[in-house]
């Protein structure tokens, strides 16, 4: 604290007159003065900084990959500098409208009801009218399919009658063309079959046809049974054919042989 004691002929400028007690005297206040100073600075908890230690350097190394050289970029296309679009044209400012009286706009609102009721109804019309032309059309397709089906009807029933009518003709000449065979050729004897023992014992019943030829002397010439005769009426059948005898047939005065001809005997008990 000494050394801040500092005797300088700046700090108190001494005249020539001033004496060598005066001049200590000053000195020593003085000092005294900044004891003061540093002992109350020490009260009042002023306290010296220590020095500040400095931190000895410390060398870090790390590791460090390089990434692959990257390639070259490709230089970008120059843009073409793009002309500013032309400001569009102000619009030029409209009329304010007149204003509208409310009974003009109900009559028009009422005219645009009427308007549009008569263009509904007439949509409405025009959609009945097709419905009734496609009903129309529906029922003539139906009419005609009709007409077509009584038509195909009734040329089939023709064509059954006409059938008919030709097995009729048929079986008429067969029948006459019969009566005149028989005519020319009757029978003149025929005996009945006896009845099988054996077919009475078991209670059978049956019918046994038997075809042949009639000869120029009415005589019968090979017989031989139709299928479905039961076997136990079979023998006398042809027993009794043998003993048939007819008159010929004459044709242009001379006999001829009937082929053909057929005989039914009819098994029953009674």
């Amino acid at each position: 604290m000494t050394a801040m004691i500092i005797h300088s002929p700046t700090v108190l400028p001494m005249g020539p007159e001033a004496s060598g007690f005066w001049r200590n005297s000053l000195a020593a206040t003085l000092a005294l003065a900044l004891h003061a100073g540093v002992l109350a600075a020490l009260v009042l908890g002023w306290s010296v900084d220590k020095p500040q230690v400095e931190t000895p350097p410390v060398l870090t190394t790390q590791l460090v990959m390089l990434a692959p050289p990257a390639a070259p970029a490709e230089p970008l296309p120059a843009v073409a500098e793009v002309a500013p679009p032309p400001s569009a044209p102000t619009a030029p400012l409209e009329p304010p409208k007149p204003q509208v009286d409310p009974q003009v706009q109900a009559q028009k609102l009422e005219q645009a009801a009427l308007a549009r009721k008569r263009v509904d109804d007439k949509k409405r019309e025009q959609a009945q009218e097709q419905q009734r032309q496609q009903r129309e059309r529906l029922e003539a397709e139906q009419r005609q399919r009709d007409a077509e089906q009584r038509l195909a009807q009734e040329q089939a029933q023709a064509q059954r009658a006409e059938q008919s009518r030709l097995a009729a003709e048929r079986a008429r000449q067969q029948a006459a063309q019969a009566a005149a065979d028989s005519r020319q050729y009757q029978p003149l004897s025929k005996e009945a079959p006896d009845y099988p023992q054996r077919a009475l014992d078991k209670n059978l019943e049956g019918d046994c046809t038997v075809e042949y030829s009639v000869n120029p002397q009415g005589r019968v010439e090979n017989p031989k049974v139709i299928d479905g005769c039961h076997p136990l009426f079979m023998r006398p059948s042809l027993a009794a054919v043998a003993t048939f005898r007819y008159q010929p047939r004459l044709i242009d005065g001379r006999a001829v042989t009937v082929p053909a001809v057929r005989n039914t005997f009819h098994y029953r008990i009674h």
